[in-house]
């Protein structure tokens, strides 16, 4: 296993779920199905590989976009890993966290987010956050918004103050960002956050994703050489 350089927060794209499902004959929500399988199991090699948080891209504000039936099933499986499933994460010492905007999701989604943070907030193996009704440009917003709302005034704001009205102010940037399916962009993830984060992108359709291709991603991790601008 390689040795990468620290990395104190991995953030995920989770792409080619519906590529995957086509090219084996199979119904999209199929895909997405197999999508959170593999997620599953990502969280557990990165607690193999000491790696403290992960993001994962769930579900964006331009996935709205798709077909109602698509996103419907996307929903429940939200909801599944959040209630019915929220004991094996506890049991595995996952902290679940939810960011992103929470109006406009199912009521039985957000509270079953509500619940999981709380079941899960004492524990320490990593954790994951699950970016679901998320977008870079809307959580940027929203910082300015609670910004002006708690009376902060223009020049007291400076960058650090304003990091601390983000979704997650606690979280430290990402180090790394991984995209599968061979996209090369970021589709707003984590915006303000990725300023200085390193990317891989991999030909990988997410559920076909493995431990070799995490391994992968951590080996060109630890070649980068870091500056910061400096």
């Amino acid at each position: 296993m390689p040795s990468p350089a620290p990395l104190t927060h991995l953030g995920i794209i989770l792409d080619g779920n519906r590529t995957w499902a086509r090219a084996r004959g199979l119904p999209t929500l199929e895909g997405h199905r197999r999508g959170y399988d593999r997620l599953k199991e990502f969280g557990d090699w990165c607690v193999a590989r000491g790696i403290p948080v992960v993001t994962a891209f769930a579900f964006s504000t331009e996935n709205w976009n798709r077909a109602p039936d698509e996103v419907a099933y996307l929903m429940e499986l939200l909801e599944l890993a959040l209630s019915r499933e929220v004991g094996e994460f506890d049991k595995r010492g996952v902290r679940l966290k939810v960011i992103g905007r929470r109006e406009g999701l199912p009521e039985a989604v957000i509270r079953a987010a509500d619940a999981a943070e709380e079941r899960t907030k004492n524990n320490t193996k990593i954790t994951l956050q699950l970016a679901i009704n998320y977008g870079g440009r809307p959580e940027i917003v929203d910082a300015a918004k609670r910004a002006i709302a708690s009376g902060v005034r223009p020049d007291d704001l400076t960058e650090e103050r304003f990091a601390s009205f983000l979704y997650a102010p606690e979280t430290p940037d990402p180090d790394l960002i991984i995209r599968t399916a061979g996209h090369k962009r970021i589709s707003g993830f984590l915006l303000w956050g990725a300023a200085y984060s390193e990317f891989h992108f991999t030909p990988t359709l997410w559920p076909d994703f493995s431990e070799k291709d995490l391994d992968a991603a951590l080996e060109d991790y630890a070649q980068r050489t870091r500056k910061f601008g400096k």
